[in-house]
């Protein structure tokens, strides 16, 4: 709920400050003094386009502010969350300033935001009906959400499991038709990927293969070269036996070294300390030549292998120019193909399988929108019936709702248990519209349409107290799934007077037993069932002041509805007059609870 709104330099209004409490608000005052001003501050504060003209004169800016109480879980709430909004203990701060020159600026819990948010914030949080504001009633899907939501958690969970069926049906026949038209390109990707697996598989390749051939191609092939300069260091190192004349070798040397220090190293410890390195460097030769000879006896010339070798990495080439820069990415490919392969050989079997879940899901999507078509033209019934008689009571007592409930008829649609095809949404199959009969033999039309003026309101008004009563035959409010926390009528009493406007104040007030409502008036009737009068008065400039919009109680209420009644707001005749109409409103409000 709306705890308090603030509005500086809108209209008249210079600074008005609006304590709003729970229940039912009701703002009265003198014609002129601001009171619809109200009402377009607040279609600010909620996102409506920004009209400069709306800033009081000689004002720099017109700005509109509001505190919203609100339970942690409210969808408000996880909106304002979304565009980095603070608050504490679910009261969250809401402002909206338009400067003379037209420019906006939106803030949401101390945060600049797009106005966009203010707006996505109103649909949770206002519904506002007055002569200019029948939105819902010109929306076709608000005729059947307000329709649903009577209907309670019957039709409404009808309508989430057609919801469901037409998710999956849509999503079945999406896929369906995606296998069907991909069928020729299936196929020919089915041969290339066969023709490219069957030619991997004849190679054969190895993981690693392509290097381990390349090091081996280059040593068969430099096999000569090899084994001339591992022999000629074998003989440097070792000597060659089969030479005819000794040449000098390594070994030797090191030897004839390590004879020419073995007396004297025994004298000197640096020197013996170089003998044992030679003795090492001895060790070493020996090891390296006998590895040297162990490696000439391992490097054969062998031409076939090298052809062999040669060939298959020929082969290998031919695959790592098509499906990869080496072997191992060619694996890897063949791996990727070969599932892809498996899928599309499967996919057949996937769409035999498709078709005959969507015939399932065909026919149980059209039972169930049957279903919901029935539940809903139960509810219109009903709906209608009780929507009626609350216009009876608000000085349209001659005028009748229907509510139409109709399928979509349509030769390509989905067939229905009944053989009709429809074309079925996700919210069924049929198109809900609320008509009005506002005079006897007057055809019934949209209630948009049929009724002008405050009748609009009113109607409103019985619709929004019908619909806040789901499923009780006494009418009395009761919560019920997105209804908004704050309602606000402006002009709702137009036309009226009398005992009608007795009734009009009563089904406000009802409505307000499961919301907060703020209304303008100007009928006592309707101020008398107020849980909070507010009075907008008029200073002598025709400017607003805080102090100016005060809250009223006890005597200073009983002047109000004096005033509003036309008489003298001192006169004892007046205050008597005011007192007999709020006992009388009393006795309606425990009637209602007596009967609940």
């Amino acid at each position: 709920m709306f705890s308090q709104m603030r509005i500086r330099g809108v209209g008249v209004i210079h600074d008005a400050v609006l304590d709003l409490s729970p229940g039912l608000n009701v703002l009265t005052g003198e014609t002129g003094a601001g009171k619809t001003m109200v009402v377009s501050g607040l279609g600010l504060l909620l996102g409506e386009r920004a009209d400069s003209g709306l800033v009081r004169t000689g004002a720099d800016s017109a700005v509109v502010e509001g505190v919203v109480q609100l339970p942690a879980d409210h969808p408000a709430l996880h909106r304002a969350d979304e565009a980095g909004a603070e608050h504490e203990d679910g009261e969250l701060v809401i402002a909206r300033t338009i400067t003379a020159a037209g420019r906006s600026r939106a803030h949401v819990g101390g945060r600049t935001a797009p106005v966009g948010v203010l707006a996505d914030l109103g649909r949770h949080l206002v519904a506002v009906h007055g002569q200019a504001d029948q939105w819902r009633l010109k929306q076709g899907e608000a005729h059947r959400e307000v329709l649903d939501d009577f209907g309670g958690p019957v039709l409404v969970g009808l309508r989430d499991r057609v919801a469901a069926l037409h998710d999956e049906w849509r999503a079945a026949r999406a896929e369906h038709e995606r296998l069907v038209a991909e069928s020729r390109e299936r196929a020919r990707e089915t041969d290339s990927l066969t023709a490219s697996l069957e030619e991997i598989e004849a190679v054969d390749p190895q993981p690693g293969e392509d290097v381990a051939l390349r090091a081996e191609d280059e040593r068969l092939a430099h096999a000569d070269s090899l084994r001339f300069a591992a022999g000629r260091a074998v003989a440097d190192l070792s000597g060659d036996e089969y030479a005819a004349e000794p040449a000098p070798n390594v070994r030797d040397l090191v030897g004839s070294a390590r004879a020419a220090l073995s007396q004297a190293a025994t004298h000197d410890e640096r020197l013996g300390a170089l003998d044992a390195r030679l003795d090492e460097v001895a060790t070493l030769v020996t090891d390296v030549a006998a590895e040297l000879t162990a490696y000439l006896e391992d490097v054969d010339l062998d031409p076939e292998r090298l052809e062999y070798v040669q060939e298959r990495r020929a082969a290998l080439a031919a695959l790592t120019r098509k499906y990869g820069e080496t072997v191992d990415e060619v694996l890897a490919w063949s791996g990727a193909a070969a599932a892809r392969l498996d899928a599309l050989v499967t996919a057949d079997d996937r769409v035999a399988s498709l078709e005959t879940r969507l015939e399932e899901l065909t026919e149980a999507l059209g039972s169930a929108a049957s279903e919901l078509t029935a539940a809903r033209t139960a509810a219109a019934r009903d709906f209608a019936a009780r929507v009626s008689e609350e216009l009876s009571h608000l000085a349209m007592g001659k005028a009748v709702v229907d509510v139409r409930v109709e399928q979509r008829i349509a030769e390509d649609g989905l067939p229905l248990p009944s053989g009709e095809r429809v074309r079925i949404g996700r919210h069924g199959a049929d198109e809900v519209e609320i008509l009005l009969a506002a005079n006897p033999g007057a055809a019934p039309r949209s209630v948009a349409k049929a009724a002008s003026g405050g009748e609009l309101s009113r109607v409103m008004l019985a619709l929004e107290v019908v619909g806040a009563s789901p499923g009780r035959p006494d009418g009395r409010a009761a919560p019920r799934p997105g209804t908004p926390p704050t309602f606000v009528f402006d002009e709702v009493d137009a036309g009226v007077g009398g005992r009608a406007a007795i009734d009009v104040g009563a089904r406000l007030a009802a409505l307000a037993e499961q919301a907060q409502v703020i209304v303008v008036t100007h009928l006592a009737q309707v101020a008398a069932f107020a849980d909070r009068h507010l009075v907008v008065h008029k200073s002598d400039d025709g400017a607003i002041t805080s102090s100016s919009v005060t809250v009223v109680e006890g005597d200073e209420r009983l002047r109000e509805l004096s005033r509003m009644m036309g008489g003298d707001p001192d006169s004892e005749a007046g205050l008597a007059h005011a007192r007999d109409l709020l006992e009388q409103t009393a006795a309606v409000r425990g009637s209602r609870a007596g009967a609940a």
